[in-house]
């Protein structure tokens, strides 16, 4: 049976922060008032999962998140019959709880799972909202208050595993970027307890990190690192130790990039 990883947010839990970029708020709440599932685009890091947990709150549901991987089944969604005190009882998996309890399912690199998980997808992106379950001759209608929402990184999937074109037009889509500099900096000095004058300064080296994208790099600097880097700086930690942990080992193995990497925090921080 595949581990499936999944977190679950209540709906009185405090809305967490999180700074709005453009229209996506509304685009959120008009899909969600008009039973539209939606998707979003975006690399590592730039704030997806966060948004959709401030928006769940916001609304007041409760939050299924799915990490998605390889190994990710319909059959981990949906659910499945488990021995229980030694009796066999269907157990539902996070699709089938969000959709009874009328909630916001979301389901983090889709594109990762396997391919019958799309298929399972389907009748819910649709006018039907409609979900499945063979092995209990279930049919379930998704109530008003059930949203599905899925996300993937389009700069970094293998083509095999992109998200079919069929699929992606079942859904209402927003893409997602790094934050323009000055809102960045004000992310990361609330985020992390960091003054802002000295944020700017790491936005400015993530700026010339995310230009060796493609190159060196597979993956620019996420703002969830410069978050990481700026809480272990205001906490006390050296500069360049913290740059170090937060901004060049988690980027790459290789120890040329991670030098050239090195290079670009003793330029912007110098050497001490």
């Amino acid at each position: 049976m595949t581990t499936v990883a999944v977190s679950r947010s209540t709906v009185d839990i405090e809305v967490p922060y999180y700074q709005p970029i453009g229209n996506e708020c509304e685009l959120f709440e008009q899909a969600y008032r008009q039973r539209l599932p939606l998707l979003l685009k975006g690399p590592t890091g730039c704030g997806k999962t966060r948004f959709v947990m401030h928006m769940a709150a916001k609304l007041g549901r409760p939050l299924f998140t799915v990490s998605c991987h390889d190994d990710l089944t319909a059959a981990d969604l949906t659910g499945r019959y488990l021995l229980q005190g030694g009796e066999t009882r269907w157990v539902d998996g996070p699709l089938t709880q969000a959709v009874r309890e009328g909630g916001i399912c979301y389901l983090d690199e889709v594109v990762e799972a396997r391919k019958d998980v799309t298929v399972v997808l389907h009748p819910l992106t649709d006018d039907r909202r409609l979900l499945p379950l063979e092995r209990t001759g279930e049919l379930l209608e998704a109530p008003a208050s059930f949203m599905l929402v899925v996300s993937y990184n389009p700069g970094y999937q293998h083509i095999l595993k992109s998200l079919k074109p069929s699929t992606r037009q079942r859904f209402v889509a927003k893409s997602f970027d790094f934050p323009p500099p000055a809102l960045e900096r004000d992310i990361v000095a609330k985020e992390s307890g960091l003054p802002a004058q000295q944020c700017a300064a790491l936005i400015n080296l993530a700026t010339r990190l995310r230009a060796m994208k493609g190159q060196d790099l597979e993956e620019g600097v996420s703002t969830r690192l410069l978050i990481y880097c700026a809480t272990l700086i205001a906490n006390g930690m050296p500069i360049l130790q913290a740059a170090q942990a937060t901004l060049v080992e988690p980027l790459s193995d290789d120890a040329d990039v991670q030098e050239g990497l090195m290079e670009a925090v003793r330029a912007t921080f110098g050497e001490d």
